[in-house]
């Protein structure tokens, strides 16, 4: 009796177990494609891994994320754009303009997130930030305001100077335009801007010449992945030659530039994992408005001013978001 008990048992468990595997639903793995102008390690783009991660993306498990970091070398990103759509990602997410650029001329249809851009609209990503009406959205840089308010506290911090050193990278667009609203700003702040375009490493030597032979007060760093291979060299060559630095990261100064104002690169990262979040459920690029950033840094590094001999005022530093000893 017990055997005949023990066959039905079995008999029904069989015939159970195919159903209940059935019902059991299919986790989908979203892809995720990161084209990044710079070399690993991750760094700051960690926030954007752990904010999708708090929004219950599990690596591995729902999620994949295939990098693609361009080493510095951004001829290489319409290439790496090209293999994450051979990939078929559900979405790119695509740091700084030419990142963009690349991938929005690899794909019309794969929906792509922006962050660091300076302005998508002039860089011709997208119609409207309000009504992006593409394949693209994200987060724009707010180019003219903050190019002005740099001004205005670089002026502020050191009232004496009227002639900056712009060093950027000419070979970067979106760099272009923020130097383009620097150069419209500067006359309302007393400052002339001379502006030193780089096209590569090399090309240093010859700037730091002509910024000695300019008699500059300051220089200026618009930081780009050209500049961030270089920065040490950069900082060590101005503090040697007593010249203060503004940027626009809080990066640069922690590595030793006197002033930064701009917004927060990991808060940036943070909010285009939304995007993704958002388009990976099923929104449209063009249905979700281009967002300016909403929170900026002022860090000011009063080791950097000590050894230049500088005293920086109180209406600057009681701004300050932070004041590195």
């Amino acid at each position: 009796m017990r055997r005949i008990g023990l066959a039905v048992v079995l008999a029904i468990s069989l015939v159970l177990a195919p159903l209940a595997a059935e019902a059991q639903p299919t986790l989908k793995m979203a892809l995720v494609g990161v084209l990044d102008p710079g070399r690993p390690p991750l760094g700051l783009l960690e926030a954007f891994r752990q904010r999708l991660s708090e929004r219950g993306y599990v690596e591995g498990r729902n999620l994949k994320i295939e990098w693609r970091f361009a080493e510095g070398r951004n001829e290489r990103l319409p290439q790496l754009a090209t293999e994450l759509v051979r990939l078929k990602v559900d979405a790119i997410f695509a740091i700084n303009t030419q990142a963009a650029q690349a991938a929005k001329s690899a794909s019309g249809t794969i929906p792509i997130v922006i962050a660091r851009v300076a302005d998508p609209v002039r860089s011709g990503l997208v119609v409207s930030l309000a009504h992006p009406d593409r394949n693209v959205t994200g987060l724009s840089s707010m180019t003219d305001e903050l190019s002005a308010k740099r001004l205005q506290l670089l002026k502020e911090a050191l009232p004496k100077a009227t002639r900056v050193a712009v060093i950027w990278n000419s070979r970067n667009p979106g760099v272009a335009l923020v130097v383009e609203s620097m150069e419209a700003a500067s006359s309302q702040f007393g400052l002339k801007l001379q502006v030193l375009p780089p096209r590569s490493g090399n090309d240093l030597p010859v700037v730091f010449e002509a910024i000695s032979n300019g008699r500059v007060d300051a220089v200026f760093v618009v930081d780009d992945v050209l500049i961030t291979t270089h920065k040490q060299q950069i900082l060590d060559w101005a503090t040697k030659n007593r010249l203060p630095v503004v940027s626009q990261y809080r990066e640069l100064t922690e590595a030793g530039a006197l002033i930064a104002y701009g917004p927060s690169i990991g808060e940036m990262y943070r909010r285009a994992a939304y995007f993704v979040d958002k388009i990976l459920e099923g929104a449209k690029p063009a249905d979700l408005p281009i967002e300016q950033p909403t929170k900026f840094e002022l860090v000011v590094k009063l080791k950097s001013a000590k050894a230049l001999g500088l005293t920086i005022p109180p209406s600057v530093l009681g701004r300050a978001d932070q004041v590195i000893e």
